[in-house]
């Protein structure tokens, strides 16, 4: 039975002449699971957002959205509330409540629930969600991935019909991230709950999915069960770019008279029973000796308050002139602030920070931001200031101060007439960064700067930062994205309790990881060594000959 409908939809943001959603149809079952992704901009979020009438953006809009028949636009605020709910990317937006217990119990409130009832289903989603542990807790305490899951419980406990996820593990450290994915399985398959999700990252969404739905300039592209879809994407080169690693490595290898694998273990029976392992390493190149230190660390410590535990703890490293360092670890673990106290944005109590061999204490009148540092913080919205997009880079010197590659990226997109609120979060981290880039810094600190890209901007992200690795840059990132960090990083390390850990190259560093690891590092250790990436396990793979008979 179709629970939701859609019909002929369309929508142009104010002083927009693009439509941001074109005539799109299409019906959900009840009790699929539905995976939306497309390229940054591509109409995804606001797609998602029309679905719900609570968030539908101001425009111009046309067509039908039919919940059991019902156009959405017509039903009570208490039905289109309690029967669609809806989990966004930032766990933070979402949060409306000072404590977990009555962030849960928010929405059911404003239902008007009975508080006999409100008190059972509140006591029954912290069980089954395992939130009654940290049930009294200030929602300021948690973890990212304790925020989303919270925000997770927080839309169950009223029972929809209908759940739409827009990005929900894009902040989520890799277990973070995989938890959280299991649990919307779990939703799924035991209470027959219909999902619609908008997702990036799709190792782990790809290979639960009834149907993955493609969107391309606010257009429906493809919507059809995976693995027929998979078997499609030579017709769509830029889509597959951003499919799992299973199915690059399939479709680079151009296998086709065998089924494309969706999972990890399909990968390497794959690999594994179509290709031999007599050659079983590529050699990679080690990073030469480390050149000039462009920020040192030592002995760090810091904590936001004298009553709250330390952040910091004793932290200390060194990143380099024409390098790529990349700090990946848990959510709430610190790397966050680590950037921060780097930055000069939080002060360290005790310990020294040096950039470019000066105490930065000893930078006067912010000279510490005059073509020597630059820093991208987590939510890119705080560094804009403008009401377009053109003022906001006109305001750092336009085309002149941006890197060319990154200018003409953004003038691909037609968005420098828009608000930038307007843009969807992988545009906002283009505007955000080419705005950081401008400043020309000889050090460049960048939070999860991968966060909204889709496959095809994230690969000239890459190229743009390798760009100004060897024009001497020194870059300092922190991330989620395990498979970013493998392809762009010259070091990696981690960060845990308040320390960098563990620094070397990322062939060693991901090969040595089982969670903290590439899915192609995964599909290939028992066959190859120190593979991390979709490229190399092509290339191991090519090497060697084809089994006899597969």
């Amino acid at each position: 039975m179709e629970i939701l409908t859609v019909e002929n939809l369309s929508f142009t943001y104010p002083e927009s002449c693009r439509k941001a959603v074109n005539n799109v149809s299409f019906g959900v079952e009840k009790g699929e699971f539905i995976a939306l992704c497309g390229a940054t901009g591509s109409g995804k979020s606001t797609l998602l957002r029309l679905l719900k009438r609570e968030l539908t953006p101001l425009g111009e809009l046309t067509g039908r959205v039919m919940l059991r028949n019902a156009d959405i636009r017509e039903m009570s605020i208490c039905d289109s509330a309690g029967k669609v709910g809806f989990v966004m990317q930032r766990p933070e937006q979402q949060i409306v409540t000072d404590k977990v217990w009555h962030e849960l119990a928010f929405g059911l409130e404003n239902l008007g629930t009975p508080q006999k009832e409100m008190r059972r289903r509140v006591a029954e989603i912290s069980e089954y969600f395992g939130i009654s542990g940290w049930f009294d807790k200030r929602v300021d305490e948690l973890s990212g991935g304790q925020k989303q899951l919270l925000n997770l419980a927080a839309v169950m406990v009223m029972q929809p019909e209908l759940l739409i996820l827009d990005e929900p593990t894009a902040q989520l450290d890799p277990i973070a991230a995989a938890d959280f994915i299991a649990t919307l399985h779990k939703l799924n398959r035991e209470l027959g709950l219909t999902i619609i999700i908008a997702e990036h990252r799709l190792e782990d969404v790809i290979p639960i999915c009834d149907k993955l739905m493609v969107m391309n300039s606010g257009m429906l592209q493809l919507y059809l069960p995976p693995r027929l879809a998979t078997q499609k994407l030579n017709e769509y080169p830029a889509l597959l770019k951003s499919m799992p690693a299973s199915v690059r490595i399939y479709h680079g290898l151009n296998k086709k008279e065998t089924a494309c694998p969706l999972t990890i273990r399909e990968g390497a029976d794959f690999i594994t029973g179509n290709f031999e392992n007599q050659i079983k390493k590529i050699d990679f190149c080690m990073k030469a000796a480390p050149g000039t230190p462009v920020l040192e660390m030592e002995d760090v410590w810091f904590r936001y308050a004298k009553s709250m535990p330390d952040v910091l703890k004793g932290t200390g490293f060194a990143a380099y002139k024409g390098e790529i360092f990349c700090l990946l670890g848990g959510n709430g673990s610190g790397k966050s602030t680590l950037l921060k106290t780097a930055a000069g944005v939080v002060k360290a109590y005790r310990g020294q920070i040096k950039v470019l061999g000066k105490r930065t204490e000893k930078y006067k009148e912010n000279s510490l931001y005059k073509e020597c540092l630059a820093f991208l913080p987590q939510d890119a919205q705080t560094v804009f200031l403008k009401n377009t997009v053109r003022e906001e880079l006109a305001e750092v010197g336009g085309a002149e101060r941006i890197p060319q590659k990154l200018f003409a990226l953004l003038s691909g997109k037609e968005i420098f007439d828009l608000h930038p609120y307007d843009l969807s979060g992988g545009e906002q981290q283009l505007v955000a960064l080419a705005k950081v880039l401008a400043a020309k810094p000889q050090l460049l600190l960048l939070d999860e700067p991968t966060k909204g890209l889709d496959a095809r901007t994230k690969e000239e992200v890459i190229e743009l930062l390798k760009e100004l690795r060897n024009e001497g840059m020194a870059i300092v990132i922190v991330t989620h994205d395990v498979e970013f960090a493998a392809e762009t990083a010259d070091r990696c390390a981690m960060f845990f309790r308040g320390e960098v850990i563990a620094e070397d190259v990322p062939e060693q560093f991901f090969a040595s990881n089982n969670f903290y690891t590439t899915a192609a590092n995964r599909m290939t250790r028992e066959h190859y060594e120190n593979v991390v990436t979709v490229e190399q396990a092509i290339a191991l793979c090519s090497r060697n000959e084809e089994r006899s008979g597969s």
